[in-house]
């Protein structure tokens, strides 16, 4: 049977979600020719998001956690095409990917189209600015790798300037403002003290990181990491007050300047390093693709199969949809990556019934593990959930730490296997004892 007439099954969005599932059916049903998969990414490497505040800190070198779309396809029996999607037609089953340029402006490849027998949107979110003033301008968000790749060199760049200049440090310099006390931000903040310090300690003698290196975190609410238990909160607090982290609760950003972050109370945060860490959206053009239902963070409303209210031949999954969490009729399934998870191992089932017309399509419950929140080298501290704890768990310390790099190493698995992933991490453990501890570019 010629490609042409296998059941197409095309996955928008190769994050964490989209390449386990890419990867799954590529190993199963493409391997076998049993149908024809096509994953499509606006870039061309894949890096676990919950990494991105380590490689925005410096702590961590993309170069050795990527991996490349195109050899995982060759790979793992599927097909990878690089672009953005902004259309749809559904009549049709045809997606439109728009034209794709370089850093100069020149095209390099033109608008493409394919038609689909199988659609499934995982596109994941972005931050939410929710519209406020210089937000956009003046603070950077941790969505991407690029971002997270500009923010580093953002930091380096400040650390190198004090170092030089003549005059001293200015007040707001090397203040970094984090927008948001969710688990991003407080990541983030914690491994930017560990890691603005090494950076210091490497012949910027001028700086002191205690008096002129600053970091804070500005939340609109007056709870820190209010889905979790108390006692998270608590330990999370107590480990960033150790660090001198300052913590503004309770104060909604007005606007974002090259100065700094003014708060609806009055208040005018100095800091020139502004990171967006609050909220989440799914990407705007969800909202334009042919009728299909959306909330109003533009997240597609999906039902307990994970099919789109108005298309039983479009999925979608993950952060970008708004799944049903039976035995709670007010909430939908939260944006986390277990959940996304489970998604993609159900979906691997459902499509594989869907291509057979064996019907009804099994059903996703959310089922929650837990959260675990990594303060980097100083702690890691969360909750776990399960018959085993008989409700919620409180784990601190190197056995949280475990848990936590064990969520990546599941990560790994899902789109390596087992052996890959064993000897990825023993090259690692090796390399790291020759490699400086931060990145220094």
């Amino acid at each position: 049977m010629s490609d042409q007439q296998l059941h197409h099954i095309v996955i928008v969005g190769g994050g964490a979600g989209g390449l386990e599932l890419a990867t799954k059916l590529g190993n199963s049903l493409g391997r076998k020719a049993k149908a024809q998969i096509t994953l499509i990414d606006k870039s061309k490497t894949h890096v676990w998001k919950p990494l991105l505040h380590e490689i925005a800190a410096g702590s961590m070198n993309p170069e050795r956690h990527e991996l490349v779309y195109f050899a995982q396809a060759h790979w793992h029996h599927f097909n990878f095409r690089l672009g953005s999607m902004d259309r749809l037609d559904r009549s049709k089953k045809e997606l439109s990917v728009a034209p794709n340029y370089d850093e100069e402006g020149i095209e390099v490849i033109p608008r493409r189209h394919f038609n689909y027998d199988t659609l499934i949107m995982a596109v994941g979110s972005t931050s939410n600015d929710f519209g406020i003033a210089g937000a956009r301008t003046y603070a950077t968000a941790l969505d991407t790798q690029d971002q997270a790749e500009k923010l580093h060199r953002r930091i380096h760049n400040s650390l190198i300037r004090a170092q030089t200049q003549s005059e001293p440090v200015r007040a707001g310099q090397l203040q970094v403002a984090i927008i948001g006390a969710g688990a991003t931000g407080i990541e983030l903040a914690a491994e930017l003290h560990n890691t603005t310090r090494e950076l210091a300690a490497f012949g910027l003698d001028k700086i002191d990181p205690d008096k002129d290196i600053k970091i804070c975190l500005i939340e609109a609410s007056e709870h820190l990491l209010p889905a979790l238990p108390n006692k998270v909160a608590d330990s999370v607090r107590a480990e960033l007050d150790k660090l001198n982290i300052q913590l503004y609760m309770g104060e909604r950003v007005t606007e974002v300047t090259e100065q700094g972050v003014s708060t609806a109370s009055g208040r005018f945060i100095a800091s020139e390093l502004v990171v967006w860490a609050a909220g989440i959206k799914a990407p705007d053009f969800l909202r334009n693709l042919d009728d299909l239902e959306v909330n109003n963070i533009n997240q597609l409303m999906v039902n307990t199969t994970l099919q789109t209210t108005r298309d039983e031949a479009i999925f979608a999954f993950g952060d970008c949809s708004s799944c049903p969490w039976p035995g709670h009729p007010e909430r939908s399934v939260p944006p986390r990556a277990q959940a996304a998870h489970q998604q993609a191992s159900l979906l691997v089932k459902s499509i594989k019934l869907r291509i057979a017309d064996q019907y009804p399509l099994p059903e996703y419950s959310y089922r929650d593990y837990g959260s675990l929140v990594n303060l980097g080298t100083y702690s890691t501290v969360g909750s776990l959930m399960g018959a085993l704890s008989g409700g919620r768990l409180f784990i601190e310390g190197s056995i949280a730490h475990l848990m936590y790099e064990s969520l990546y190493k599941l990560h790994l698995m899902a789109v390596h296997g087992f052996w890959s992933t064993a000897l990825l991490t023993l090259a690692r453990m090796i390399t790291r004892r020759t490699e400086a501890r931060v990145k220094l570019h």
